[in-house]
């Protein structure tokens, strides 16, 4: 972003009085406009055992398998923009059941947060972001097909706790691939 976004000049990167970050800053109005990392919102949605996956059908990672999830919208909560993702991506009705974890991922400006949840019937289909959607065992999850490692962090420690009978939530930091 160059420009104010409430007056339209031009804006140069410093660091305002009583901050510490560099931020844009309009040569005109002053208006300071803040940069934050984006929400992305998922859940794990299970039915009868099986777990909810969606194969994208969009980059990234197109054609690799993901739970539904998506950036969060203005104005809703994050359990909502689960439920909408959900039904987006996977056609599928969803109950929340509790948040489960957050994933920092800094060097790319997000957190992913991802809530357990079970569907409210057996009826799902693939949305416009998908091109397929699928129940699966644990046992036949794609493993090597999943598209991030978010999903596999996710799936890894929901499947853990499951076989524990008891589920936490887990803050978790992804740094960048080496």
């Amino acid at each position: 972003m160059s420009f104010c976004i409430v007056c339209g000049a031009a804006g140069q990167r410093l660091v305002p009085p009583g901050d510490n970050l560099p931020r844009l800053v309009c040569s005109r109005c002053g208006h300071i406009h803040y940069e934050n990392p984006r929400m992305v919102v998922g859940c794990i949605a299970e039915w009868d055992g099986q777990i909810l996956l969606c194969r994208r059908a969009i980059e990234p990672r197109r054609g690799f398998w993901t739970l539904p999830a998506g950036f969060m919208e203005n104005g809703e909560s994050a359990a909502a923009a689960a439920r909408r993702e959900t039904h987006e991506e996977a056609g599928a009705l969803v109950a929340i059941d509790a948040a489960f974890a957050m994933i920092s991922i800094a060097h790319i400006n997000q957190i992913h947060l991802f809530y357990r949840g079970h569907l409210t019937s057996a009826s799902y289909s693939a949305g416009e972001e998908s091109l397929e959607v699928a129940l699966f065992r644990p046992e036949a999850i794609p493993w090597e097909e999943l598209s991030f490692r978010s999903v596999r962090f996710c799936l890894e420690v929901y499947l853990r706790d499951r076989r524990h009978r008891e589920f936490g939530f887990y803050e978790h930091e992804l740094l960048p691939e080496s």
